[in-house]
């Protein structure tokens, strides 16, 4: 029961931004993936199982284009976690040029299938994923996930 005059308690919020950097090398890869479910964690972000896996994996693969096709004119990379509250969005920003094309479905195409991969899993998940230059030159992927599966 409430007394007259107090403020009721009120859930610590988990939303917010965080931006985290690390040099585009393959031990990259993990502890990115790691340090997002870290995070998300911590804040106590209230996903869906099936939904936090698919977005590690889009953690990894996004990662994982930058450290493969990248790192040459992109030594480092950075993370960014975006949490409002009914949504979590990953993106993976380098400095290379380069904008892939892969998020448009092309099985004839021997690479791209980790790009197509985070298409597939934000679409099932009822997210949304896309491609922006920066103003430096470079690129953000991104994917933004909602927080629940669809039924």
């Amino acid at each position: 029961m409430e007394s007259r005059g107090s403020v009721p308690a009120r859930p610590v919020s988990y939303e917010g931004v965080w931006r985290f950097t690390a040099p585009a090398v393959d031990v990259s890869v993990p502890q990115a993936r790691h340090a997002v479910r870290d995070l998300l964690n911590r804040q106590g972000v209230p996903l869906d199982d099936d939904i936090l896996q698919g977005l590690l994996l889009i953690v990894s693969e996004l990662a994982t284009n930058a450290v493969k096709h990248a790192a040459l004119l992109s030594p480092e990379l950075s993370v960014e976690v975006a949490i409002g509250p009914d949504w979590v969005k990953v993106s993976v920003e380098d400095n290379h040029p380069y904008r892939p094309t892969a998020l448009e479905t092309d099985y004839a195409q021997t690479g791209g299938r980790g790009l197509l991969l985070v298409k597939e899993i934000t679409a099932e998940a009822g997210g949304i994923c896309d491609v922006e230059h920066t103003a430096g030159g470079g690129k953000i992927i991104w994917a933004a996930l909602p927080l629940t599966a669809r039924l």
